[in-house]
């Protein structure tokens, strides 16, 4: 059960998570600038909520990632899957406690930086461990090139949030965010292929037998 449905709710969530974000920016109130906002911002002045939901989807999306992952022994044990985890947490936390000029405002900053810097830490460890896994090989590539953004994404907004004085935070903020769903996304659809695929590939491979034999009855 948790074999098959856990992709669909993690490859799901996370594409609708993605399509809710985009859809409520183009359509949010045009006086709002996402390239000068961070998305917390962005969200509260919106006050539509469309962007926190989307949050509290990607951070469950995120749990069903994980528990699919280890239902098909991926090697995500430890501080893969303790990152993992307290990325989804603070993106479910962060969704809930508002931003702004209170302690709420300030508990929220804490979660989406604890967020941010979860999913390339925990990137980072699976690099190697999914090197080792001939199942998981495939994803190697594309995530040390997803890594390596999301490291210097940190360190773009960690320069633009502090001695760059919020200068286009908004739009790096955004690409950081792009790079790590990225590689949320890069796993998710790697354990649909190892979920899903053999079903597939026997009920395609009946279909051509079946066929092949009455074409040669």
């Amino acid at each position: 059960m948790v074999k098959r449905f856990c992709p669909l709710l993690a490859g799901g969530g996370i594409l609708l998570a993605v399509v809710t974000v985009v859809a409520a920016q183009v359509g949010g109130d045009p006086s709002l600038d996402p390239v000068s906002m961070t998305i917390s911002e962005y969200a509260a002045r919106d006050g539509g909520g469309a962007i926190e939901t989307a949050m509290a989807l990607l951070g469950l999306a995120s749990l069903a990632l994980l528990a699919g992952m280890r239902a098909l022994d991926a090697p995500v044990d430890g501080w893969p899957a303790r990152l993992i985890g307290l990325w989804s947490v603070s993106l479910i936390g962060a969704a809930v406690v508002p931003s702004g000029a209170t302690w709420q405002g300030d508990l929220h900053g804490v979660l989406s930086v604890v967020a941010f810097v979860s999913v390339p830490a925990a990137a980072i460890q699976l690099v190697g461990r999914l090197g080792q896994d001939e199942r998981w090989k495939a994803t190697v590539r594309p995530l040390e090139w997803l890594t390596l953004a999301s490291g210097l994404g940190l360190a773009v907004i960690t320069y633009v949030a502090l001695p760059g004085h919020g200068v286009m935070i908004g739009l790096v903020e955004r690409l950081l965010l792009t790079a790590e769903v990225a590689v949320l996304g890069v796993l998710a659809v790697r354990l649909a292929q190892l979920a899903w695929g053999p079903s597939i590939r026997e009920r395609i491979g009946g279909r051509r037998a079946a066929r092949d034999f009455l074409v040669h009855r």
